[in-house]
């Protein structure tokens, strides 16, 4: 069964940082939700109790009157305190009283009960926890409001940011040796490295280094990589900071950011500064208000500082994104990021390189062939074919092997490409069945179909989301798609389901990730390619800007939905005649995966040769 891997996986990153994004601010919302809700109900009581407190007070002036009158029955007062408890005579309620002077106060009291005045006086001793309670009751709503406003900077990071890796640091890890499968890109940025080894002597020359260089291509290709070999050839600090750290919650905050950052590379010049995922702030500016407000002014900001410093002062800006589109056009001009470098995806040589790479340090049967790895993972990234490698080494571990072997380092590319294999899922016969028509029914129609790679295996046994998989010997490199061979690729996606019609006459919901790439492939031959004779040869960006579509009538948007389902239509129509003439075929490798659940190439082959 096709999966689309790399359709998805720009989106899923994005994804991944908004849900970190907005995971933050959410705890951030909840802890001052909670803080104000507790200093809030402090400041409640204090109200209340002063309330209950001034209804039971006496006037110290009426109090004197009263003791003097003989209508007190007790006072009770603590040592320290200017507070003082009074019964009275014929009242239940004891009520209180604030004293100016305490020692002239208890020399009155005590000259009442000298002259036989019926009044009880007792003095109690200070207790120390009351005072320390009492004090902190006192200072309890400024602490809050401390506490909080410290919260408030260690979460906005009002403090300085940004990794900095000074020139041994950088010198002693990444080197351009560590950097494979970038070789014109590695003589690209040497330029840069001399320039910050020897500025004086481009000076001299009148050369002007470019002050900002756009890294992009998509995540996994090396982009942060390079920029670390770059600082660690050239032995200068290296100060590394994300696109996302720059966005804040409160205006301003960004932009200070941006200046904190280039005031740390103007101290520590000649240097590197490098921003990843700077189209969280480099993208294009807006009219909105709020979040898009403080965008703006972040982006403005940098713009600024890249303006403001001098080539002599030997700062290099390298910023990194996979979405290059999003980048406002002010940012891209020249004099600031003058010098924007495609970071691709490996070819066969730079793929075994990098496994060479990724390799050491772990320990290899003497059969492992890492060309042919490369081969079978076409189209992969140095993230990805590492990721490999040490899928491989837990696999051969778990295992109890005493190397990696051949078996592992499959079991690792199918785990990474398809995803975790699921034996212990009881699977009804009526699924198998169903799976191992649509699977053999995908595999015998590309091996009829002359651009289609070859079979490499055939499995029902459930991987990931997927029922079931056939994989295919992906050995080539391939920059360019003939119309030929996506015609076939669209028969292929539709013979899974063209299987199930023909040999169970019955569809299900198994083909719904074939579909949905079948569509995305023909919208794209039709929008994309202009490779629609109906259509003719235009591009229009249908998914990120929909409004092009309605600017051209619904007269052209018809013909591009019905271009687009004749195509389907097609593909299905000849993925069913081809089965139709193999049904002998069919069957015969349907029996044998209900029997096998996984087929090799050679066991695939093997009904061909009779």
């Amino acid at each position: 069964m096709s999966h689309e891997k790399d359709k998805i996986e720009d989106e899923k990153e994005q994804n991944a940082k908004n849900k970190k994004k907005n995971k933050k601010y959410t705890i951030i919302t909840i802890i001052l939700t909670i803080l104000f809700l507790i200093l809030a109900g402090i400041l409640a009581y204090m109200v209340l109790q002063g309330d209950k407190v001034e209804k039971k007070e006496i006037a110290y002036t009426d109090l004197i009157k009263q003791i003097t009158d003989g209508e007190v029955e007790k006072v009770e007062m603590t040592v320290g305190s200017t507070t003082v408890k009074v019964k009275l005579k014929d009242v239940e309620e004891e009520k209180t009283a604030i004293v100016p002077n305490t020692q002239a106060f208890i020399e009155l009291v005590q000259d009442k009960v000298a002259e036989g005045n019926n009044i009880e006086l007792i003095q109690n001793p200070q207790n120390v926890v009351l005072v320390i309670l009492d004090g902190l009751y006192g200072i309890l709503p400024m602490l809050m409001i401390v506490v909080l406003f410290v919260l408030i900077l260690k979460m906005q990071g009002l403090g300085e940011k940004g990794k900095v890796y000074d020139s041994e640091a950088v010198r002693e890890k990444i080197k351009f040796d560590d950097v494979a499968g970038l070789d014109e890109e590695k003589h690209e940025m040497m330029e840069i490295v001399q320039f910050l080894k020897e500025p004086k002597k481009f000076n001299e020359m009148g050369a002007k280094i470019p002050r900002g260089v756009l890294l992009y291509g998509k995540p996994g290709t090396g982009k942060t990589l390079i920029a670390k070999a770059i600082a660690g050839e050239a032995g200068v600090p290296f100060i590394s900071m994300s696109g996302s750290e720059f966005i804040e919650m409160f205006a301003g905050l960004g932009a200070s950011r941006v200046r904190k950052l280039f005031e740390k590379a103007r101290k520590v010049a000649p240097c590197i500064v490098f921003i990843d995922e700077i189209d969280a702030i480099g993208s294009r500016r807006s009219n909105g208000g709020g979040a898009e407000t403080e965008n703006n002014q972040t982006l403005n900001q940098l713009l600024v500082e890249m303006d403001g410093f001098d080539t002599e002062e030997t700062i290099i800006v390298l910023a990194a994104t996979n979405r290059p589109e999003m980048l406002d056009k002010a940012l891209l001009r020249p004099g600031r990021f003058d010098r924007q470098i495609t970071i691709p995806a490996p070819d066969l040589r730079g793929r075994e390189q990098i496994l060479e790479i990724h390799a050491k340090g772990k320990k290899f049967a003497q059969d492992i062939d890492l060309k042919s790895i490369a081969e079978d993972t076409a189209g992969f990234t140095g993230a990805e074919l590492a990721n490999i490698l040490n899928e491989a080494a837990i696999i051969a571990t778990t295992r109890e092997h005493e190397e990696i072997q051949e078996v592992d380092l499959e079991e690792a590319v199918k785990k990474v490409t398809v995803g975790l294999q699921k034996t212990s899922r009881v699977i009804s016969d009526k699924d198998k069945k169903l799976t191992a028509y649509h699977e053999a029914g995908h595999a015998i129609v590309s091996r009829y179909l002359e651009t289609q790679e070859p079979v490499k295996e055939i499995s029902i046994i459930p991987r990931g989301v997927a029922g079931g998989y056939t994989m295919y010997k992906t050995n080539e490199d391939k920059n360019y798609i003939a119309k030929t061979e996506m015609l076939e690729r669209l028969v292929v996606l539709l013979g899974g389901r063209a299987a199930e019609k023909i040999a169970l006459n019955d569809i299900s919901t198994g083909a719904s990730n074939d579909i949905e790439v079948a569509t995305k492939i023909a919208k794209d031959m039709v929008t994309v390619y202009g490779m629609s004779d109906v259509v003719g040869t235009i591009f229009i960006n249908v998914e990120k800007e929909p409004y092009e579509l309605e600017l051209l009538g619904d007269k052209f948007s018809n013909a591009i939905g019905a271009e687009v389902k004749l195509l389907l239509d097609n593909a299905y129509q000849k993925a069913q005649s081809i089965l139709r003439e193999h049904m002998d075929k069919l069957q015969a490798i349907a029996e044998e995966l209900l029997k096998k659940e996984v087929l090799t190439a050679e066991d695939f082959e093997r009904f061909f040769e009779l």
